[in-house]
């Protein structure tokens, strides 16, 4: 008898034990914007943290398309999707912190130790809203080397050799068009538009682009849509919108010979080594799209919160890079962290200015537009002009 009371007493502890823990554990939820291929380099970054601050990590999929409309409505009921989220619109950013909807974290990062004008666009006032994270650089046109090599291709010095070489890759059997046009709510193709405008306007223009500064129809800025982009539009050099995941497959399988995308293409193809990369000759600058974390004011563990939102912004970015596709802006982080593809962009990146993307940069009814416009631009595009025209109604 004393032994079956025994045994219900261990047991009725152990239970009671397991129950204590498991109401104990920190569970966080962070919401990113990386799926499939892009999410498993994540995934790393998440279990690093877990390990080191003894906290459990879940973890939503939101695209900052989807959170600039989830997020206002979520807040005005104040609530919040996740503790930590990640978003790459510094302007929506801004608005909800100057409304009490993000908690501030003004000193809660050295602000010195970032890329030089990462903070600036989430701060007001001097008070800080989120951190950077990982940039993604928008360097240029990737190809493969093998494909180049077997074809006798050759990276151009001059835009006349960049036109003969689209005609050459255009006349090989099998190819469907010499670069690739990714798609996906319209942001892969201003990606390669805002090369263009930097290459042939300078980084100078594309600020003051940004600032509302140059018009949208000023000559100069239509000379390099027509006289540029357009004309190989209408040569055929470009392929039809396509979503940008599934044309990384068919141009890697050989489909397309050039395609423009972000450096995250480094971690989503089968041999990063056979990755070659050239831009548009004499650009001087490039477009990073950088993602932000901050810290919703709605969280119910604000001290583990705390913890991990330093972590993600510091070591976390260190454990990122070792995957592949992202560039730091924590300057800590050594260029031997970098596989050798990714340290050679970490490099480009560093001999040219560094400038905010164009429409993450404005946000707003501009970037949906912008977004909307380029793709009409790239299956019209004699369309121009009404293009340029709705662009600058649009615009800051």
């Amino acid at each position: 008898m004393k032994r079956n009371v025994l045994l219900v007493l261990m047991v009725g502890l152990l239970i009671f034990a397991t129950v204590t823990v498991y109401a104990e554990e920190k569970v966080l939820t962070v919401i990113h914007p990386w799926a499939g291929a892009e999410e498993a380099l994540f995934k790393p970054v998440l279990e690093a943290a877990e390990e080191e601050l003894g906290i459990k990590i879940k973890t939503l999929i939101y695209r900052s398309e989807e959170l600039i409309t989830l997020l206002p409505a979520q807040f005005a009921a104040e609530t919040a999707v996740g503790d930590i989220i990640f978003l790459t619109v510094p302007p929506l950013l801004r608005k909800l912190g100057q409304e009490g909807h993000i908690l501030e974290v003004t000193g809660a990062i050295n602000e010195a130790d970032f890329v030089p004008g990462s903070v600036d666009p989430v701060k007001v006032d001097g008070k800080l809203y989120a951190a950077p994270y990982t940039s993604k650089v928008k360097p240029g046109f990737w190809y493969r080397k093998s494909f180049f090599k077997e074809h006798g291709l050759t990276p151009p010095k001059t835009w006349k050799e960049f036109v003969e070489l689209l005609e050459e890759i255009k006349q090989i059997p099998g190819i469907k068009a010499p670069i690739a046009s990714g798609d996906g709510v319209g942001w892969p193709l201003s990606d390669v538009t805002e090369h263009f405008l930097i290459a042939f306007g300078g980084p100078q223009l594309h600020r003051e682009l940004a600032d509302g500064v140059m018009e949208w129809t000023d000559p100069c800025v239509k000379g390099i849509f027509e006289g540029r982009l357009v004309s190989l539009l209408k040569a055929g050099y470009f392929s039809e919108p396509i979503e940008w995941t599934m044309l990384l497959t068919m141009w890697w399988e050989g489909d397309y010979a050039l395609y423009f995308m972000g450096s995250w293409i480094t971690g989503m193809v089968e041999d990063p080594n056979d990755l070659g990369l050239f831009t548009l000759p004499g650009t001087m600058g490039a477009a990073y799209c950088i993602d932000y974390l901050f810290v919703p004011a709605y969280i119910e563990q604000p001290e583990e919160v705390k913890k991990l939102f330093a972590y993600l912004v510091t070591k976390g970015q260190e454990v990122q890079v070792t995957q592949g596709g992202h560039i730091a802006t924590y300057l800590p982080v050594p260029l031997d962290a970098y596989s050798p593809v990714d340290r050679t962009v970490a490099e480009k990146a560093r001999a040219v200015v560094a400038l905010l993307d164009l429409d993450d940069k404005v946000g707003g009814e501009f970037q949906t537009t912008f977004w909307d416009q380029l793709k009409l631009l790239w299956v019209r595009p004699e369309r121009l002009n009404d293009v340029l025209k709705v662009l600058e109604e649009k615009a800051p």
